[in-house]
């Protein structure tokens, strides 16, 4: 099969419909097939912990991969600079002697290899994803054929494996999402690529702690309401959306979106906010103590809201506004009374 066959047959791989794990191996056994090396490993970057997670690789032991997925080899790879955006580079070119790194002294230079080539997975204006490592077992630097190849083949093995692709076709799914953020299982958040950034959802926000807390809990899709501030007295609601992160690497957990200028159902701040505490499971008098009024004034509140939700019960009413998102979670609202 000739060059441009192989590289269409790669691209193949990029635009299938499989798992992430499945084109990671299915890239890295169509390079093992085509270029001149005796082992292949594919592995994504945490850019907040720099550590790595194998997705795919050929002609390597078990062991071996375990020993490549342990920090102290992340670390080696910033030690060596391989991770930055630069045409491949081998073992020789490396600035710390091979001896000194013990990945190859304790890992793979016993288990037969000799030279290697890094290249670093970059997608086009995107930002660093995880390393190409090319293992041969002959001293021969690799050609520079070779290298010219593998430079011209990573944006596009990098866009195979970029989990980018996954949580973009999830929040594709939320209409008029304008915002958004990834959330990574160490506590952090990032914006999502391709959506704007906000004040909500940033790690510290109470949006943010809430998404964790379902995801956590189990939950695949939440959706509710938060109240902006537009300027003195005027107050807005956005819908925030949150999704579990599939086919992804595991230090991602899942994705918030945020969607502006969202009405439920005629409903006012306050019944959306006495929802969100009848969503929590909170009795009449619960919501009259945290909202700090008076009972009638929330049975009031909840003879209105049940209208507007077309149910004739509470529970109904609870379970149609978890479902359409149409409540402010109690965390937006005043803070529980003994902590006043």
């Amino acid at each position: 099969m000739g060059e441009d066959a192989q590289v269409a047959a790669i691209g193949e791989v990029v635009t299938s419909g499989v798992s992430l794990m499945e084109r990671a191996q299915g890239l890295l056994e169509r390079l093992d097939g085509w270029l001149p090396v005796d082992a292949t490993w594919l592995a994504l970057c945490d850019p907040e912990s720099n550590s790595y997670t194998t997705v795919g690789s050929t002609g390597l032991d078990r062991s071996i991969v375990d020993y490549l997925d342990r920090p102290a080899v992340a670390q080696e790879i910033q030690l060596t600079e391989i991770g930055q955006n630069r045409p491949p580079v081998s073992v020789a070119e490396l600035p710390v002697a091979v001896d000194e790194l013990p990945t190859w002294a304790e890992c793979l230079i016993p288990a037969g290899f000799r030279e290697g080539l890094g290249v670093p997975l970059f997608e086009h204006g995107g930002p660093y994803l995880g390393m190409l490592s090319l293992l041969f077992s002959s001293e021969q630097p690799p050609s520079a054929a070779l290298r010219d190849r593998l430079t011209h083949l990573a944006p596009l093995i990098a866009r195979g494996v970029s989990p980018m692709r996954s949580l973009l076709a999830s929040a594709r799914l939320v209409q008029g999402a304008t915002a958004g953020c990834i959330l990574h299982r160490d506590g952090t958040a990032y914006p999502l690529p391709g959506l704007e950034d906000h004040s909500l959802l940033v790690a510290d926000s109470p949006v943010v702690t809430i998404a964790r807390e379902a995801l956590s809990a189990g939950l695949v899709y939440q959706s509710f309401m938060w109240p902006t501030h537009d300027g003195p007295g005027l107050t807005d609601h956005v819908r925030i959306t949150v999704l579990v992160a599939a086919d992804v690497p595991p230090f991602l957990v899942g994705t918030v979106l945020l969607t502006p200028h969202v009405r439920c159902r005629g409903l006012t701040s306050r019944e959306l906010e006495v929802l969100g505490l009848l969503v929590d499971g909170r009795s009449n008098q619960q919501i009259a103590t945290w909202l700090s009024v008076a009972p009638r004034t929330v049975a009031a509140h909840m003879e209105h809201l049940l209208v507007k939700m077309e149910a004739p019960t509470r529970t109904l009413a609870a379970v149609r506004a978890a479902r359409e998102g149409c409540y402010v979670p109690p965390s937006a609202s005043l803070d529980e009374p003994e902590r006043r």
